[in-house]
C-alpha cells in the first residue's frame, strides 16, 4: 500500500473544528453536517466522498462511502464507514446519543447553498425520524470562517501565484497575430500543468463554472455570457459559452489574459491585458481608468474599511471619468462588483459590492479586477490578488501589473 502524507497539518484541522464549534455555539446550533467537497477538503484534509458530522462539543467524525481506507491516512480525525445511507439518521442518533436524546430537540447546521435539494431532502428525511431534529442553514458559519487564511494556506496561493506569473512569461513568446485564442490557451494550460497546476479551478455558485483562464481578444471578447463576471467571451459554443473562441488574434485590438491557477487546491486570480501593436486610444484610456482605480483600492485596502465602500469608490471614479456604462461589462449585462475573495474556490467571501457591510479583516486574500468592456472592441483591464494585513494590502500576484505591448 502506497503511504500517503496529509495535505492539512493535523494541527491546522484540529483549528478549525475548534472554530467552528465556537461558531456554532455562539449561534446554539448542535451539530454542523459538512457535505460539499471543498468543505470537507477544508475541515478534514480529505475530499472522500462522505459526510463530516461536528458537534457542538466533542469529537467529530467522518463517515466515508469510499475510500474508507484513503480518507483515514488523509485525515487525522475520527473516520467511520459510512456504512448504508438509509441508516445514516439511526448511526447519528446512537454514535451521538448525547445530543439526539435532548427532550427539546436538536438543530443541525449544514452547507446548505451548495447541497442538492433532493439529497437535503433526503438528509431530513433520515434526521428527523431521530426524534425533534431538523436541518438549518449554516452556510454563511462556513463561508465566514474560511474566508480568514492561515499562513499555510497563503503559502499556497502564493506558490500558484509563482506558477501563474512563470506560465504567463513563457506563453507569451508565443502570443503572435495570426494564433488562434484557443491554440494560445492551449500553451498557457501546459505552462501551467508542467509546473503543478491541478487542472481545474473550482466556484460555489450554482451553475456557475470556470475553466483554467480566458484569454479573448478584439470584438469577441466584449460578447456577454451567462458568466457572473464583467467578461464572457464568445467561447466555443452554445455548450461552453465564454472563455476562447476559435477565432484568430488580430493587431491593435485588446487581448485580455485571465488567468488563474490552482496549487495544493488553492487558487490564485489574476488579469493583464496585451495587445501586438497598440490599443485605440479610447481604449487606452479606459485601461488607464482601470489602473487608477487599481491604486485607489489598493490604499483602501486596510483592516476595517468596509467593502462596499470599495465598490462605491470605484463607481465613483468611473462616473468622473464618463465611464460608467463599460464598468465591468456593458448595460443589462454589467457585473455589480469589484472583487471577490479566493482560495479553495474563485469566489469565495468577502464580495467588493454595494451592500457587502462586511469591513475588511486580516487574513483575507481579496481579488480586485476593474475592467472595461466596449462591444465591437474588446475588454481592457487588471486584475491582481491582495492578502489584507495589518498594514494594508499586500499583493499576491507575480506577473508585471502593466499593459503588455508586442511588436
Amino acid at each position: 500500500m502506497i503511504d500517503i502524507v496529509p495535505d492539512i497539518p493535523a494541527e491546522l484541522v484540529n483549528e478549525r473544528i475548534a472554530r467552528l464549534q465556537e461558531a456554532m455555539q455562539l449561534a446554539h446550533i448542535d451539530a454542523f453536517l459538512i457535505t460539499q467537497n471543498v468543505d470537507l477538503y477544508y475541515f478534514s484534509g480529505s475530499m472522500q466522498n462522505g459526510y463530516l458530522f461536528v458537534p457542538s462539543a466533542g469529537e467529530a467524525t467522518f463517515y466515508v462511502r469510499r475510500s474508507v481506507q484513503r480518507a483515514r491516512q488523509e485525515t487525522a480525525l475520527r473516520v467511520a464507514e459510512l456504512g448504508a445511507f438509509r441508516m445514516f439518521g439511526e448511526t447519528l442518533a446512537k454514535q451521538y446519543a448525547y445530543l439526539f436524546d435532548k427532550s427539546e430537540g436538536i438543530q443541525i447546521a449544514a452547507d446548505l447553498d451548495v447541497l442538492p435539494a433532493q439529497l437535503y431532502l433526503k438528509l431530513m428525511e433520515l434526521i428527523s425520524k431521530q426524534g425533534r431534529s431538523e436541518l438549518i442553514d449554516g452556510s454563511a458559519i462556513v463561508r465566514k470562517l474560511r474566508m480568514i487564511k492561515a499562513p499555510w494556506e497563503i503559502s499556497r496561493i502564493e506558490a500558484a501565484a509563482e506558477v501563474v506569473a512563470e506560465a504567463l512569461n513563457e506563453a507569451l513568446n508565443d502570443l503572435k497575430e495570426g494564433v488562434s485564442e484557443l491554440a494560445w490557451m492551449a500553451r498557457v494550460e501546459y505552462e501551467l500543468r508542467i509546473r503543478g497546476h491541478i487542472g481545474l479551478m473550482r466556484m460555489r455558485g450554482f451553475n456557475q463554472e470556470i475553466t483554467t483562464g480566458m484569454v479573448i481578444s478584439g470584438a469577441e471578447a466584449a460578447v456577454p455570457s451567462y458568466f457572473d463576471g464583467p467578461a464572457g467571451g464568445l467561447g466555443l459554443g452554445a455548450a461552453s459559452p465564454q472563455s476562447v473562441s476559435r477565432s484568430l488574434i488580430k493587431r491593435n485590438v485588446p487581448i485580455l489574459i485571465d488567468i488563474g491557477c490552482c496549487v495544493d487546491g488553492y487558487v490564485i486570480d489574476q488579469t493583464r491585458t496585451a495587445v501586438i501593436g497598440e490599443l485605440p486610444e479610447s481604449l487606452q484610456y479606459a485601461y488607464g481608468i482601470s489602473e487608477k482605480i487599481m491604486a485607489s483600492s489598493e490604499k483602501q485596502m486596510v483592516p476595517g474599511t468596509l467593502c462596499s465602500k470599495l465598490y462605491e469608490d470605484a463607481l465613483e471614479l468611473c462616473a468622473a471619468a464618463k465611464l460608467t456604462d463599460h464598468f465591468m461589462g456593458f448595460g443589462a449585462d454589467q457585473a455589480k462588483f469589484l472583487g471577490h475573495g479566493i482560495g479553495l474556490e474563485i469566489d469565495e467571501w468577502p464580495v467588493l459590492a454595494k451592500g457587502f457591510q462586511m469591513p475588511l479583516e486580516t487574513g483575507m486574500v481579496i481579488a480586485v479586477e476593474p475592467k472595461f468592456t466596449f462591444p465591437g472592441q474588446g475588454v481592457v483591464g487588471i486584475e491582481n490578488s491582495y492578502l489584507i494585513t495589518e498594514q494594508g494590502a499586500k499583493a499576491l500576484t507575480r506577473s508585471k501589473a502593466e499593459l503588455i505591448v508586442l511588436p
